[in-house]
């Protein structure tokens, strides 16, 4: 199965002010590409793996070949990361969460404000180049997680549900070296609906 960089749901310029249209483009045509290029070749003649999701390598990197583990935790990850991240935002993003989701929510951090308040910190103290993610564990809360480059929450058994890329190259030719503007902004194209579905699909083992 060769795996094939997906089509954004909106176009490049769809999502600003908050994400302009110039590095939505070089985001996902040169640096996604890139991660789903090295990932099909770091699997070119393992056909042990080639049916084989993202995901299911990424929970069971241990299972890898070891000449290829890095390789598909880094261009793996960094093509499932993004696959998600697409998807998680919409220009009709922003407001708030509804039903299950806004109930997991609070449940788990007290309040929507708490949460954001909580994530934004995690996104804004990750060390260099990584993601923040919010994830079902496999005790049924939600968690929150800063994990350094194409990394996420597979790798520990939870299910991202929701991941703010805070790499350099998603936000710098807006906000320079600003990445908390980056993330406050970044709320307001958040697409809950989507965000909930994961959140079904998490619980139903999907």
């Amino acid at each position: 199965m060769k795996h094939e960089l997906p089509v954004l749901p909106y176009e490049y310029g769809a999502l600003d002010p908050y994400i302009d249209g110039k590095t939505m483009e070089i985001h996902h045509t040169k640096h996604h590409q890139a991660y789903v290029d090295k990932l099909n070749e770091a699997l070119e003649g393992k056909e042990e793996l080639a049916d084989k999701s993202v995901e299911d390598m990424l929970r069971n990197l241990d299972t890898i070949p070891e000449d290829i583990r890095t390789a598909v935790r880094n261009h793996g990850g960094g093509h499932y990361n993004h696959s998600l991240f697409w998807r998680v935002m919409s220009p009709d993003g922003g407001g708030r969460p509804e039903g299950e989701l806004e109930e997991a929510i609070n449940g788990s951090f007290g309040s929507l404000e708490d949460f954001q308040k909580e994530f934004s910190e995690a996104a804004a103290g990750v060390f260099g180049s990584g993601w923040a993610w919010l994830a079902l564990g496999q005790d049924g809360k939600l968690h929150i997680h800063g994990m350094p480059n194409q990394d996420n929450p597979l790798h520990h058994g939870h299910t991202p549900l929701l991941g703010l890329d805070v790499w350099e190259h998603s936000y710098y030719l807006k906000y320079q070296n600003m990445r908390p503007s980056y993330i406050e902004g970044w709320w307001n194209i958040v697409h809950w609906p989507a965000v909930a579905k994961n959140l079904e699909e998490a619980q139903n083992g999907e």
